[in-house]
């Protein structure tokens, strides 16, 4: 599975030429399709056949599937020290293995309590095959051309929900939720456990060099340090505002008169343009420095959510904007990707990189719940969507307080 005759300049080690595994690109972009359509998007689908049949509220069932994104939150933090000194390889294929039995712990679960532990399960394994541990992945191996692969990924990545969306309502149609999650299992066993167990035994490269790597406390050093620390903060209050978002786009959309049906294509195509926004930003990369585009893309992130909370219409005006908030979702997915090494290089990415975006999954886990819940206070969904652009735009004047050091040696542009 691995290229032993190609020669890699640059490589991510530092040391020169070095091999390149060929199959792991392809591999992980077939399993972040499958690992995120059926964890992840197959839940939406299915919540209101699990509470007619259940008798579970809405609220209680929906507080299990945040209680999996905190758990993956916590957990990314321990999983990314394995991920820095062992690489992917364990993480990656026993977080396969979880996944599976979570998903048929979740369609067995006999009560509520069973279901929340389920979902625990389902979030550790998030944290150890979803996209923290596929990028320091391709960090690593690819080195200066991480970009590139991390584009090509999450790229594949976007394209779960529209496989596993529509197939899990396929089969839900014919089945009950819980033969549908375990058909869904089945797939999941079939594809994520042989891919990662078979692509990712390539021999993990040592850290390449980093203007700490020589004090002992460096990485506690980075960790308190001014800018990791604003960098944190503006994620997670950009993180918050953007899946507080995605999940009020359809309600602000009845709200001003359109259908069902055209909110939902709104938020379809919000989806495709994060896919289109994720091809832009290689070439936004090359021309601007770390700190201007982490400005940049928040503040973008800022003015789109506000155009929607103030702009009253036509319905296909909104379209548009619901596009153009998804193409600059889609950059700021890889901006968190590169964020840690374009500052403070390679070497510890995957526990950095953990730190720095474990805030930020616990504002995704909480803002379905927050934005519904203040919608009403503040006076509909176009109050909760100004105070979301506000919000976007504290950390946009964060974004721009964190540059990298200024020591030799930094990989930032």
């Amino acid at each position: 599975m691995t290229d032993v005759n190609t020669p890699i300049e640059g490589a991510a080690t530092g040391t020169g030429v070095r091999s390149r595994p060929r199959g792991v690109l392809p591999a992980l972009c077939l399993t972040q399709i499958t690992g995120w359509g059926i964890v992840y998007y197959a839940f939406p689908v299915l919540l209101s056949r699990i509470t007619v049949d259940t008798g579970w509220s809405v609220g209680a069932t929906t507080g299990a599937f945040s209680l999996a994104l905190l758990v993956s939150a916590a957990a990314s933090v321990p999983l990314g020290r394995t991920l820095d000194r062992r690489g992917p390889h364990l993480v990656m294929t026993a977080g396969s293995i979880l996944a599976v039995v979570a998903v048929l712990a979740v369609a067995a679960a006999p009560n509520l309590p069973a279901f929340y532990v389920a979902w625990a399960l389902a979030g550790i394994a998030m944290a150890a095959t979803f996209y923290h541990p596929a990028f320091a992945a391709l960090t690593r191996w690819w080195g200066p051309d991480r970009v590139r692969a991390l584009t090509i990924v999450t790229l594949a990545g976007g394209l779960a929900s529209t496989v596993f969306a529509p197939l899990t309502a396929a089969l839900a149609e014919h089945l009950t939720w819980r033969a549908t999650y375990v058909i869904l299992a089945g797939v999941l066993a079939l594809v994520t456990i042989p891919a990662h167990a078979l692509a990712l035994r390539a021999p993990w490269p040592p850290p390449p060099p980093c203007p700490d790597s020589e004090q002992p406390t460096g990485k506690d050093a980075t960790a308190r340090s001014r800018p990791f620390v604003l960098l944190a903060i503006a994620f997670t209050l950009s993180g918050f505002a953007m899946y507080a978002v995605v999940i009020g786009l359809v309600p602000l959309l009845e709200e001003r008169g359109a259908s069902p049906t055209a909110a939902a294509w709104a938020l379809g195509l919000g989806g495709a343009g994060q896919t289109l926004g994720r091809t832009l930003y290689a070439a936004l990369a090359t021309r601007t420095t770390v700190t201007t585009r982490t400005a940049v893309l928040i503040g973008l992130g800022s003015a789109t959510t506000a155009a929607l909370a103030l702009v009253p219409g036509p319905v296909p005006l909104l379209v548009l904007l619901s596009v153009l908030a998804g193409v600059v979702r889609g950059n700021l997915t890889l901006l968190q990707a590169t964020a840690v090494t374009d500052r403070w290089g390679a070497s510890r990415y995957g526990h950095l990189s953990a730190l720095l975006t474990a805030p930020a999954t616990i504002a995704a886990a909480l803002a379905p719940w927050a934005g519904a819940t203040l919608a009403g206070p503040l006076g509909g969904y176009s109050g909760l969507f100004l105070a979301l652009a506000g919000s976007a735009a504290v950390a946009t004047l964060l974004a721009m307080r964190t540059g990298p050091p200024r020591t030799a040696g930094t990989t930032a542009r």
